[in-house]
């Protein structure tokens, strides 16, 4: 039954699971790839999305006047 599960992707199977299931097959190198960000483009693309799209850099403050008569 739980082979049939990971066959359909019901999402309560675990990742232990898969995890066995790579190792079974000799894959189990595949399994780091998950969180690999470089690996994840649709999740680099979302995260662009929510950068700012202008950064505005704080003015700098003008020096205060020279007093008249201060040498």
């Amino acid at each position: 039954m739980t082979l049939y599960n990971v066959e359909n992707g019901d999402e309560g199977v675990s990742m232990g699971t898969y995890a066995t299931i790579l190792f079974a097959l000799g894959m189990i190198d595949r399994v780091g790839n998950l969180a690999d960000a470089v690996e994840d483009t649709l999740g680099r693309q979302l995260e662009e999305e929510r950068l700012p799209k202008r950064i505005r850099l704080p003015r700098k403050k003008a020096a205060p006047p020279d007093k008249p008569g201060a040498s």
